[in-house]
Parts: C-alpha cells; structure tokens; sequence
C-alpha cells in the first residue's frame, strides 16, 4: 500500500465534470485525486498562414497554473517549463484529431491548473481530450462539420514511476518529489504510444523496469480512456436530447 492507500497499479479518484464553462465550444474540469485542471477547447474559423489554402485544420493548446495552485503564490508567467508543458499537449491532441476532416479552422485548448499535486501535464491532456470530443460534438450539432470523423479514439496520458524500488501508476507529489524515477506516457486506448517522457532522478534504471513502467501506464490509459468515453457519450446524449 502507498501513502494514500492505493495500490501500485491503482490510479487516483478520477472525475471528469463535461461542460464547466458556459461560452466554450467543450470545456471538462478533470479532478485526478487533488490535482484539478480547467480544460476548454475553442473553435476559431481560421488558420496559421501556413496552412491557408490547404483544406486542413490546427490545433494548438496554452498551459498555465494558477497562482495558488500550488503551497506558494507562482507567478502567471508559464515560464520554459509551461511552454514545454504546452507543447506537449497540442502534439498529443494532434494525433487525436483528422485535421484533413476538420477543414480550415483552428482549435484552441487552454489548459488551467486550479490545484496542483502532481501528474498536472497527463491530467491536462486526459481532460483536454473529453474538451476537444465535446467541441467537435458541437460543430456536428450546429451543422459546421457532417459528421464526426475529425475526432479519433481517446488520447490519454498518465504519470508512472519507480518509488523505493517499486513500479508505481499515477504518482502525486508526495510520490514525485522523492521517485528514483519519473516518467510521462501518453497513448491511445489501443495501447499504441504518442509520446514517452522519462528520466531518472537518482541513479539508474534498467530495460526490463522501463518495460514494467510503460505496461503499467498503458494499462492506466486504457482506464483513462473508459472514462473518457463515457462522460463524452452521456454529455452528448444530454445535449442532443
């Protein structure tokens, strides 16, 4: 058992409110234990210069975490690592999205962190998904798009890690401060991988801990992704009804 009483492979209390701001296109507020991020996808009739005339759509998300996200006030600044942060996200949303299928238009994911404890990025790009899903929902809705082949399969990604020599899922920052290793995964329900962030931070680590590692998080995506899954179809039922 951990500190917080879960197992191992057990992720945190998961919630994924759909629809928590009014104006958004889709917006998700995602609780993944005590790290809550505010995810809103905005739809803009437009695109960067360099795909005018190209019959195909962008995407591209902004990071930030709140001043008191955290024990102490930050600034607002993102800094390098909210930068890098942000970058992460929209590529991992660009394999979850047709951008042929979208046509020419761009859409912005904002990704605001209310309360910090760890796992900030995954948990951005987990509930950003659901944003983007709900968006896209509301084009086909309102007649912009036939149908919803821009969006593809669930994106998700998950914190794992080596803490006191054991193989852990979903580490909050009790668990990252000290971890001998720390690693980022984001996937697809189809355990297929989009990108892999690992280092480690005292000593080493061998292949056959980096495999125990990505089996791990790949099995904690294909939860994410049920869940993913069906906040989508409920909103959209509601909202269809």
């Amino acid at each position: 058992m951990r500190s917080d009483g879960r197992r191992p492979d057990q992720l945190r209390a998961l919630e994924i409110i759909p629809h928590y701001q009014k104006h958004a296109e889709g917006s998700a507020l995602i609780k993944l234990g005590d790290t809550w991020v505010l995810c809103a996808a905005s739809v803009e009739k437009s695109v960067p210069p360099f795909l005018v005339g190209k019959n195909q759509g962008w995407l591209t998300a902004e990071y930030a975490m709140l001043p008191r996200a955290t024990h102490t006030r930050s600034k607002r600044d993102p800094g390098g690592r909210g930068k890098e942060i942000q970058r992460l996200i929209g590529r991992s949303l660009r394999a979850a999205v047709d951008l042929k299928a979208l046509g020419e238009r761009t859409i912005n994911v904002d990704c605001d962190v209310l309360c910090a404890d760890g796992g900030t990025r995954v948990a951005s790009i987990t509930g950003a998904w659901v944003a983007l899903a709900l968006a896209i929902d509301r084009l086909v809705r309102d007649g912009a798009l036939a149908d919803n082949r821009a969006l593809r399969p669930p994106v998700a990604a998950v914190s794992v890690g080596i803490v006191d020599g054991t193989c852990v899922l979903d580490l909050p920052y009790v668990e990252d401060s000290r971890a001998e290793v720390d690693m980022n995964v984001v996937g697809d329900e189809d355990g297929k991988l989009i990108e892999v962030q690992g280092t480690a931070e005292h000593g080493t680590f061998d292949r056959r801990q980096l495999d125990a590692m990505l089996d791990l998080a790949l099995a904690g995506i294909r939860g994410l992704a049920v869940a993913q899954r069906a906040v989508v179809a409920r909103a959209t039922a509601t909202a269809s009804s």
